[in-house]
C-alpha cells in the first residue's frame, strides 16, 4: 500500500506519502493553490508517480465535530478529486482538527525558524493527518 496524505487550505495543499512499508507517514511538498482543476491534476500527476493505492483528505472539523464552511469547501474539493481518480484509488477523509496545531507543536520541538516553520508546517499537517489514518486502519484490522 502507498497512500498520499493531504492538508486543504485555502492557499496551499500539503502532502505526505507512506513509506514502502506503509508504516510511517513522511512529508513531501507543499502544492501553492491555483484552481481545482490545476490542483487535482498536480495530485493526479504525484498518484501516477508514486503508484498511489490510497488517498486520505484531512477534514477540518469544527472543534464541536460538526461539519463547518472550511469542512464543506474540502468536500468540495474532494468530489472533484474524487471523479479525477483512477477507480482503483480509494479515497478517504480523517478527522484532522488538530493537525496543523501539533504540527507546530513537532516543528517547534525540531527548534526550526519561523521561516522555515511557515514553509513546511503544510505538509507536516499532512503527514499527521496521514499518520492517524495509518494507525487507524492498523487498530481497526
Amino acid at each position: 500500500m502507498h497512500a498520499l496524505g493531504l492538508d486543504v487550505g485555502q492557499k496551499t495543499i500539503g502532502v505526505a506519502i507512506t513509506d514502502e512499508a506503509g508504516i510511517a507517514a513522511h512529508p513531501v511538498r507543499v502544492i501553492a493553490r491555483a484552481g481545482v482543476g490545476a490542483d487535482v491534476s498536480q495530485i493526479l500527476t504525484i498518484v501516477s508517480e508514486r503508484d498511489i493505492t490510497d488517498v486520505v483528505v484531512g477534514l477540518p472539523l469544527e472543534l464541536s465535530g460538526k461539519v463547518g464552511h472550511r469542512a464543506r469547501r474540502v468536500r468540495a474539493f474532494e468530489q472533484a478529486l474524487r471523479e479525477a481518480l483512477p477507480a482503483a484509488v480509494k479515497l478517504h477523509e480523517q478527522d484532522e482538527r488538530f493537525s496543523t496545531a501539533e504540527a507546530q507543536r513537532v516543528l517547534l520541538a525540531a527548534d526550526l525558524s519561523r521561516e522555515k516553520r511557515k514553509q513546511v508546517i503544510d505538509q507536516q499537517a499532512a503527514a499527521l493527518i496521514l499518520q492517524g489514518w495509518l494507525d487507524a486502519a492498523r487498530r481497526s484490522g
